[in-house]
């Protein structure tokens, strides 16, 4: 069991020890038992004491997670880890506390769900060549029902564009598809209802397509690029406005199984392999570009 999960059972066995407690209390009036279990509550959901008097100018509850953790980190009160009532703090701010609730069901499974950027929109992939976009904003009503083109056993990854206007997404194939999901109808069909173009992401490095599928693939913070990850281990930027790889680079021994840039600039490009390793690379770099506080690649 996690330690996340053990700090929840802990809270949660010790309110109900505090709740069956309180009940035995013979002989008591209901002010004295709500007043001892307020107390009781208080307590467990403080911080220690040893961490009130360690931090300067002591504790304003709410206390910041922050500090709590560079506390902690710092050993100011000599334990070396969060106690029980420290666990219950953070947790009871941070747990979710209503649900959860089912908001649909599919005959197939689940693979990739992804929240927009300002968390009104929700998007998840299915096994069964299915991608449903939810607007959450509307009661995790359907907005955009997607079937896609040339799956390949899933939906391996999606991505929203910046303006919301447009998804990619990817199927264990050289070809990552994109779709316009501002158009009125709520089904689009590959093809049929609407065009889900193809963009290729095979080069003179992978030839045999056969063996060549993009794992994941992301949007740039200006909607302008793609990366997306590999089944041979290579990083890939798409050119959305030239319609083509502009960048290959070598990054992982295996598959490139998530892939994002780092931040709006776009210099900067993480990824993750099944080679155990997460990498960050200088785009600019590999292309020979110079980089503010790094030196040129010659």
């Amino acid at each position: 069991m996690s330690q996340l999960a053990k700090g929840i059972e802990v809270c949660n066995e010790e309110s109900s020890g505090t709740r069956s407690h309180g009940a035995q209390g013979h002989g008591r009036n209901s002010g004295d038992l709500d007043h001892e279990i307020a107390q009781l509550t208080k307590l467990r959901s403080e911080p220690n004491e040893h961490l009130k008097k360690a931090t300067v100018g002591g504790l304003k509850l709410p206390v910041s997670t922050l500090r709590m953790l560079a506390a902690r980190e710092s050993n100011y009160s000599g334990r070396g880890r969060f106690s029980l009532s420290d666990r219950c703090h953070v947790l009871s701010r941070y747990l979710p506390i209503y649900g959860p609730q089912k908001v649909d069901k599919m005959r197939s499974r689940a693979y990739i769900s992804q929240f927009s950027a300002d968390g009104s929109l929700f998007v998840a992939g299915f096994q069964g060549s299915h991608i449903r976009i939810y607007n959450v904003d509307k009661g995790w009503k359907v907005q955009k029902d997607i079937l896609a083109k040339s799956v390949n056993w899933t939906i391996t990854d999606t991505s929203l564009s910046p303006d919301q206007r447009y998804l990619v997404y990817s199927s264990i194939s050289p070809l990552v598809h994109i779709v316009n999901i501002e158009s009125a109808a709520t089904v689009s069909l590959a093809n049929i209802t609407e065009i889900h173009d193809g963009l290729d992401f095979t080069s003179d490095n992978n030839d045999d397509s056969d063996d060549f599928s993009i794992f994941s693939v992301k949007f740039s913070t200006d909607g302008r690029e793609l990366v997306a990850g590999s089944s041979d281990g290579a990083i890939y930027v798409y050119d959305l406005a030239a319609n083509k790889v502009g960048l290959r680079i070598p990054a992982h021994e295996v598959d490139v199984n998530t892939v994002c840039f780092a931040d709006e600039s776009g210099h900067v490009i993480y990824s993750g392999s099944d080679d155990h390793f997460c990498k960050p690379q200088a785009k600019r770099l590999r292309l020979g570009l110079q980089v503010d506080g790094l030196p040129r690649r010659r």
